[in-house]
């Protein structure tokens, strides 16, 4: 038996001011999410993205194309009730950043993450206000807590639109200092993310590529880059 799947039932997408933002309408009836909640979106641009998405449906509405309005779905039905529990789970990022655990050999490798990784250390000791120290091997060494605290206010800050942009930033990274790098537009995004995959790439120079590697990671790479996409739609 085929899966069921939602038809499309509208011949017109629009987008309307709202209290506290932007509602999509279908045929004038306002989108709600999975939980039955309005779906109000911060931004026009964002909402202008959703609706998008829903006009660009055809006979059966297929979710996986619909990103920005999954994001929103996630924002409102489950950030916006569990913002400090999303927040702490991302600042601890902080203490154990893929940024502060460095190789000791070959000396090449340690030459390209002190290269790549150190100016966004000091970027976030500048802008942050929290410097992170670099370490070599693989055991936790606790951060400065002044620091760890610093990041962690900063994340308790973003709204719940931007959290959920922001989890995937951080998680997709493996680092809260790119997550914020990516953010604030440090690098461009693409850039980042590049940072972000030096060991794997460095592996992939000595082994050759794994295939099936290589694909989970362009989904990651894709991920991350709607989720800058749809942080810029939150700010």
């Amino acid at each position: 038996m085929s899966e069921w799947k939602q038809k499309r039932f509208w011949k017109e997408v629009t987008v309307a001011d709202t209290e506290g933002g932007f509602a999509v309408e279908l045929d004038g009836r306002r989108i709600k999410t999975p939980a039955k909640a309005a779906l109000v979106v911060p931004s026009r641009a964002m909402a202008d993205a959703i609706a998008a998405e829903w006009d660009a449906q055809t006979e059966s509405v297929d979710p996986s194309t619909m990103p920005t309005t999954r994001s929103a779905n996630a924002a409102i039905d489950k950030v916006s009730h569990q913002h400090g529990e999303v927040s702490d789970m991302l600042a601890d990022y902080g203490d154990s950043d893929l940024l502060c655990y460095r190789a000791d050999s070959p000396a090449e490798l340690v030459a390209r993450q002190a290269e790549s990784w150190d100016p966004a250390l000091a970027w976030a000791e500048e802008v942050l206000g929290a410097k992170l120290a670099p370490r070599s091997g693989i055991l936790h060494v606790a951060q400065d807590a002044a620091a760890v605290a610093r990041l962690r206010g900063l994340v308790h800050e973003m709204s719940a639109f931007q959290l959920a942009a922001f989890h995937d930033l951080v998680s997709m990274s493996g680092s809260l200092v790119l997550g914020f790098a990516a953010a604030r537009d440090w690098r461009p995004a693409e850039e980042i993310w590049q940072i972000s995959r030096l060991d794997e790439l460095w592996q992939e120079e000595q082994w050759g590529k794994d295939d099936e590697a290589s694909a989970t990671a362009e989904l990651k790479r894709l991920a991350f880059m709607h989720a800058k996409r749809f942080y810029d739609f939150s700010s």
